[in-house]
């Protein structure tokens, strides 16, 4: 598999000069893109929805970090409600980002006073009412939730993107960035939530994105990352490479972006012997966030989260919201 892969990066990326010829030259960005597709594939890489937005709506930087200009108005529907056992209301909701429609699911715990909000990124393959255990244990906190259903359900493609990128299209990872901020701007739209008191909370390839978002929008408060890591593409030698690949590949590193979120703060959480994501990734993605930050390590093999640490992230979070 590692070779398939090698070679498919070889077919897709544009080497400026020898790099081709030179092994030394290009073996740094192989082991990147090689990471990468790794790491996806674990996670459940698959398929692509194909956008047709223009490079008018976003913009990327020569450094590789990826902007937004933010509609003053937000489309949404709630399609149905009721009430647990536990008098926690849930909301089914759809709005539009992009080209087009995001599903949610919103859990309010019951107060009379606005409470924070906590949007809830979801790992690839897991959908809003999967994720509803973590809802749950944050209601109890006493925080609103809007989970959703990731486009492709957190699958994604990072060679087929770079080809829309290189056409001046929005790739598919931009779009789901985009759907966590609006999923932040349609939580805030709640009569129940306190509009100035939101963070992002992502697992796995939602970490990525939340943490992304986070950076993106200065008014999130903070970000939980679970089971999640960066792609290291810092490594890459710039003068080495085709611009717009450093300038892609480096757009969705959530490294890219994760310094920039203080002074306010980063939260991990990782199992020592995460089945997916090694943990040392995580530990050099953590490192590279600058102050405040905490990074708590989870013994066993768990890729997700785990009520055992229920404790310290009601912690951190009463931090950041409260």
């Amino acid at each position: 598999m590692k070779d398939q892969l090698e070679d498919d990066m070889k077919k897709n990326k544009k080497i400026k000069g020898n790099a081709l010829q030179t092994a030394n030259k290009n073996i740094q960005l192989r082991s990147i893109a090689i990471g990468i597709g790794v790491v996806l594939i674990i996670t459940g890489v698959i398929g692509i929805l194909h956008n047709m937005r223009t490079s008018e709506d976003w913009s990327v930087s020569n450094e590789g970090k990826l902007s937004y200009d933010m509609p003053e108005k937000i489309d949404y529907s709630i399609t149905n409600s009721n009430t647990t056992e536990n008098s926690n209301i849930l909301k089914w909701i759809t709005f539009r980002s992009t080209d087009g429609i995001i599903q949610g699911l919103m859990r309010f715990p019951p107060s009379k006073e606005k409470v924070p909000g906590i949007v809830v990124l979801p790992g690839a393959g897991v959908t809003k009412e999967d994720q509803q255990g973590l809802a749950s244990d944050l209601a109890d906190m006493g925080y609103a939730t809007i989970t959703i259903d990731q486009r492709n359900r957190g699958a994604i493609n990072p060679e087929a993107d770079l080809e829309l990128f290189e056409k001046g299209k929005e790739p598919v990872e931009y779009s789901m960035i985009y759907d966590a901020l609006m999923a932040a701007k349609v939580l805030r739209d709640q009569n129940e939530v306190d509009p100035e008191n939101i963070a992002m909370l992502g697992i796995s390839n939602g970490g990525r994105f939340a943490i992304i978002a986070t950076a993106l929008d200065s008014e999130i408060k903070g970000v939980v990352g679970i089971s999640t890591s960066g792609y290291q593409t810092g490594s890459i030698d710039k003068s080495m490479v085709d611009e717009d690949v450093y300038r892609f590949y480096r757009s969705i590193d959530p490294e890219t972006y994760i310094a920039s979120i203080s002074p306010r703060k980063v939260i991990m959480f990782h199992a020592t012997n995460d089945s997916t994501i090694p943990y040392d990734m995580a530990e050099k993605t953590f490192e590279l966030a600058s102050e405040p930050k905490s990074m708590y390590t989870v013994n066993g093999t768990t890729h997700g989260y785990s009520s055992f640490t229920k404790e310290e992230l009601k912690k951190e979070l009463a931090n950041i919201l409260n």
